[in-house]
């Protein structure tokens, strides 16, 4: 099979022809149909100390299972993150990891879907989002952000403003702005990270970029108001900036309601799918690139040009 490798930091990405691998206990073994390209795993190429497997996001059928498997069998069609070699015809899938995709649903909208969907859904979840609430979102024309955007309109939000990098010149130049794409997806306006002002206060805002981004966005919010931290950037807060506003931040993994809380896991996971198949959330893909193309599908996300998306068809 053909699988995407590179070998030191930062290093070009390659097709290597590698053997089929077998499922071993709790496994599947999964023909992918779509992956997902996330941003942690952008940054672990760039910047780990020795290469990593690229693994994400995946979606396609299940071929074989391994010994104490229970949920899933070969002809399933399931989607889920691997953290193993995922960016190849085949992968490996912990089974606790994988949900159900649709009958009907193509597996590029189950991979754009679900887990940024999930990651999106649980974030609004950690800042306890009340109807009538505001709340910034910051990357929100990314994977996640795009979804947060429409997830927290859909949840009530009665402001919601998408916060978003890039220079205005070279969006213009490139067609559709990424202001004009968070406002289709309804986000009542939009600003950019360097902005002198991001308008009136938040109740809470969603961070998936971290770094130095977290003290603005730490202020923009109103007295009492959360910061949601889900990104792989680090960053540091000052104590002094959370006492002065009774504000709170509150970090986000997804990984740990997957393993430690399915329950919760599965109940988001259908909602999504409710709300798609309703149309009141609509995924978009940036770009569908081949594993040949892995280097140009990971160039979107690290020059901050991706709206919605990033996707692998091996």
């Amino acid at each position: 099979m053909r699988r995407v490798r590179y070998e030191s930091t930062g290093g070009p990405l390659f097709v290597e022809e590698v053997p089929v691998p077998a499922p071993g206990p709790g496994e599947l073994l999964v023909r992918c149909a779509a992956v997902g390209v996330t941003l942690p795993m952008v940054r672990k190429v760039a910047e780990a100390a020795e290469p990593v497997p690229l693994g994400g996001e995946i979606a396609g059928e299940v071929v074989a299972a391994g010994e104490g498997t229970t949920r899933f069998r070969a002809g399933d069609r399931v989607t889920g993150l691997c953290f193993g070699h995922g960016y190849a015809e085949y992968a490996l899938l912990h089974e606790a990891m994988a949900s159900p995709v649709p009958d009907g649903a193509d597996a590029v909208t189950a991979v754009t879907l679900v887990r940024s969907g999930l990651v999106a859904w649980g974030a609004l979840e950690a800042a306890r989002l009340a109807p009538g609430e505001s709340v910034l979102v910051t990357a929100a024309a990314s994977g996640v952000g795009h979804l947060a955007v429409q997830l927290a309109r859909a949840r009530g939000a009665g402001r919601v403003v998408a916060a978003v990098s890039g220079p205005r010149g070279a969006e213009a130049a490139a067609g559709r702005t990424k202001a004009d794409f968070v406002r289709s997806l309804g986000a009542h306006d939009c600003v950019r990270y360097d902005d002198d002002s991001w308008g009136d206060p938040f109740d809470c805002a969603l961070d998936a970029v971290g770094g130095d981004l977290l003290t603005p966005a730490l202020a923009a919010l109103a007295p009492h108001g959360r910061l949601v931290a889900y990104s792989s950037g680090g960053g540091t807060i000052r104590a002094y900036d959370l006492l002065v506003g009774a504000k709170s931040v509150i970090g986000f993994q997804m990984a740990l309601i997957a393993r430690g809380r399915p329950e919760v896991y599965e109940r988001w996971r259908r909602e999504l799918w409710r709300l798609c198949a309703a149309g009141a959330l609509k995924p978009a893909v940036h770009g569908e690139f081949a594993l040949e193309d892995t280097a140009a599908a990971h160039a979107a996300i690290t020059g901050r040009a991706n709206l919605g998306k990033v996707v692998l068809r091996p």
